[in-house]
């Protein structure tokens, strides 16, 4: 997917399409907030911490993090997901 297509309104998109689509951006999100967490992103601070609270929560913070990402453009994992996902499905 270029980057025009990526700029088209999502009623151009068909909805089998806009569904693989949002399931390869999620996917992408969960593989960057795993990349996240293990650069040491969302792991409680040891001065000003947020306490309990902070533990339990930042994978939260983490996962919405990588999912701005990928909306912001990602790494282009999701538009390779999508392609290869398309293809597969209009093979069948």
């Amino acid at each position: 997917m270029n980057i025009i297509e990526r700029s088209l309104p999502d009623r151009v998109m068909p909805p089998k399409d806009k569904l693989i689509f949002e399931a390869a951006q999620k996917l992408e999100a969960t593989f960057l907030a795993e990349m996240l967490k293990s650069a040491g992103f969302g792991e409680a601070r040891e001065t000003f911490g947020g306490g309990a609270g902070e533990d339990q929560f930042g994978s939260f913070l983490v996962q919405e993090q990588a999912m701005q990402m990928v909306k912001a453009g990602g790494i282009g994992l999701s538009e390779t997901l999508f392609e290869a996902l398309k293809e597969r499905r209009d093979e069948k």
